[in-house]
């Protein structure tokens, strides 16, 4: 890594050791004709792709000192198209159940949707409005396990309904988590349809039922654990708002927002979050 001031949100030498061998098993992959390398250190990439995650900021905004707009987004799409964002997140997920003395692949998870706003510039096509939240926008919908990890990802139009979004996220636990779950917790905006089409998945999908006697926000049992994980998404201000374009960059997001959450959980380290920084100012 060239010499320069450190970001927050760098990876630190035991983290990149943690991520390397997948980027340089892709570099490997994908020579070129010249056998040139690119005039880019991958980890700069990934720094550059974490830094502009945890900031919010635009492209043509990212600091001069990390690798031109031009090659973070070059890179930033190519591991979007072939999965590798979601290799290296597969990869630590299965290290973080494993030190938690987890098996590496769940047996249960729990579903959910946000409906976020979107940036001005985002395809109208691609985008509803939600009007039970009264969001204009995307819905993103997360299937995590008991630990908040992520084990699925859809972006979908705020309008669609979350039957629509449960049915997308079964199909993708099943396919992300080798066949091993067998129980999803959902709540209510679920309905009958997640519940077949789980079934037909040899999922038994429970839909969770609100205590009417409660009033406002009543954490739940092991239902927590999505909430939770929505929480500290947020923390990543390219994930407060879609800035996207593609669905596919949304879902990326997630992913390298959960990578950056995980190698931090892995080694002990620990970023403070702007609040902490204004104390200790």
């Amino acid at each position: 890594m060239s010499e320069r001031k450190p970001y927050p949100s760098d990876l630190s030498d035991e983290q990149w050791t943690l991520i390397e061998p997948v980027i340089t098993a892709w570099k490997d992959r994908h020579r070129s004709v010249s056998g040139h390398q690119g005039a880019y250190d991958m980890r700069e990439i990934v720094n550059a792709i974490l830094y502009q995650g945890r900031t919010g900021c635009q492209w043509a905004y990212l600091p001069h000192d990390l690798p031109q707009k031009s090659a973070t987004y070059h890179y930033f799409a190519a591991w979007r198209d072939d999965g590798t964002d979601q290799a290296i997140h597969e990869l630590l997920r299965c290290q973080v159940r494993e030190r938690a003395r987890r098996l590496e692949d769940p047996t249960l998870v729990v579903l959910d949707t946000q409906s976020v706003h979107v940036a001005a510039g985002v395809p109208a096509s691609t985008t509803g409005h939600d009007p039970a939240k009264r969001v204009p926008g995307r819905k993103r919908g997360l299937a995590v396990d008991v630990l908040g990890l992520v084990i699925a990802v859809v972006v979908l139009a705020a309008n669609v309904h979350d039957n629509t979004a449960g049915i997308a996220l079964l199909s993708e636990v099943a396919q992300n988590a080798g066949g091993t779950v067998s129980k999803a917790l959902a709540d209510q905006g679920f309905k009958t349809q997640v519940v077949m089409h789980g079934a037909g998945l040899g999922i038994d999908v429970e839909i969770v039922q609100r205590d009417s006697q409660h009033k406002g926000f009543v954490p739940q049992p092991k239902r927590w654990r999505v909430e939770q994980t929505y929480g500290i998404l947020i923390l990543h201000r390219r994930l407060v708002r879609d800035y996207e374009h593609h669905p596919s960059s949304s879902s990326s997001r997630v992913y390298w927002a959960m990578t950056h959450v995980m190698v931090r959980r892995l080694t002990g380290a620990n970023i403070p979050t702007w609040r902490e920084a204004a104390v200790a100012a």
